[in-house]
């Protein structure tokens, strides 16, 4: 296992720290043009329960 010969300075962990941000949730409008909700992408809808694009929208939940 690797361990380091000298102590880290304060700011050489804080900048490497500082490069631990967050992203925020990446979300898709629904295909369904009645329902056109927010929600997560390869996923059912929430709110009508439908998954797929336009096309081939199915109904995989019971809502």
């Amino acid at each position: 296992m690797a361990v380091p010969k000298r102590k880290m300075s304060r700011s050489n962990t804080r900048s490497r720290r500082s490069q631990w941000k967050t992203t925020p949730v990446q979300t898709v409008t629904c295909a369904n043009p009645a329902c056109g909700a927010q929600h997560l992408p390869h996923t059912a809808c929430p709110e009508c329960g439908q998954y797929g694009p336009r096309g081939e929208r199915r109904q995989v939940l019971d809502v």
